[in-house]
């Protein structure tokens, strides 16, 4: 409901204290929300360099009319190249979207995200189906974010959400079991007999 995928039925959605309730999603995107989804949504006949291009032009609202400028060609390349980068595809820039590994698919989706300079980024389920090697290249990835970007994040791999999160909230059920610091959820009676499992915890 946040990114809109879903409108709300009761209730108000509020970004930054504005409420975006029943703004479009372009709308919301401008408002700095961005979303990866646990399918792709990537255009998988296209480059890499191109998925994060289509970005950022929509984003600097340059179009195919700024696409004609050489100046603005240049800067949104740039851009695009120095985001593929920072994700950790620079080498990848010409394949197409469709021949990438699911991990490197979830890289490019990232950086497709950062391409309209988000200040909400919502990430639902980003490792599901990656390897512990492709797991650990995305949480160094979403580690090194700035600061000044919120993440809020779905996961079921609790070592990356306990890694990564300064505020955890545990469902069961559909329903809210616990929401606290990583140490104060993992120390939960409640969380360990439904996620964690008998275990010792270190005070």
């Amino acid at each position: 409901m946040i990114s809109r995928t879903l409108p709300a039925t009761a209730g108000s959605v509020l970004v930054d204290g504005r409420d975006v309730t029943r703004l479009p999603v372009d709308r919301r995107v401008a408002l700095g929300v961005a979303a990866t989804f646990q399918h792709s949504s990537l255009f998988l006949r296209e480059s890499v360099l191109e998925n994060v291009l289509l970005a950022v032009l929509r984003r600097t609202r340059s179009g195919f009319g700024g696409w004609r400028k050489v100046s603005a060609r240049a800067a949104a390349i740039a851009q695009s190249r120095t985001l593929l980068e920072r994700v950790g595809l620079p080498t990848r820039h010409d394949a197409r979207a469709g021949v990438l590994s699911h991990g490197e698919r979830r890289q490019l989706e990232v950086a497709v995200a950062l391409a309209t300079e988000p200040r909400l980024l919502l990430l639902d389920e980003p490792a599901a189906g990656m390897s512990p090697a492709e797991t650990a290249r995305l949480t160094e990835l979403i580690a090194a974010l700035p600061r000044d970007v919120t993440v809020l994040l779905i996961e079921h791999d609790l070592d990356m959400v306990f890694e990564l999160a300064d505020t955890v909230t545990v469902m069961h059920l559909g329903g809210h079991l616990k929401t606290g610091s990583p140490d104060e959820v993992r120390a939960s009676a409640e969380v360990q007999h439904a996620y964690l499992g008998t275990m010792e915890v270190s005070s």
